[in-house]
């Protein structure tokens, strides 16, 4: 059985720093630090794949995949806790560098594995 996972893709126009940085931002959300300490989560950075798996572009992904039995409460708080965090994230990074930060699409994907 697969584990349970949240895919946040950034798209064309982002740079590898700028998945460095959500990636590090991500990792100190404090919901989601807990459960990587615990051994609950784990976070991937990645280039990105089309959903038939073929490489994407210029794109890239951080591959947030939740370990062991989770139920479906867990899941839903921590999607919230990632569209939060890249929410977050972009408000920061607009507001210390040029221009807009990369697009970014989170998206829940229970079989990721």
């Amino acid at each position: 059985m697969a584990n349970p996972a949240i895919r946040v893709r950034l798209k064309q126009g982002a740079s590898e720093s700028d998945v460095g940085a959500l990636k590090a931002w991500l990792e100190r959300e404090h919901r989601l630090e807990q459960l990587r300490t615990n051994g609950d989560l784990e976070i991937k950075q990645r280039a990105g794949t089309e959903e038939h798996g073929a490489p994407m572009s210029a794109a890239w992904e951080i591959l947030l995949v939740l370990i062991g039995a989770v139920g479906s409460t867990v899941f839903v708080e921590v999607l919230a806790q990632v569209k939060s965090g890249v929410r977050a994230w972009q408000d920061n990074r607009r507001s210390v560098e040029h221009g807009e930060p990369p697009e970014v699409e989170v998206i829940p994907d229970r079989d990721a594995r």
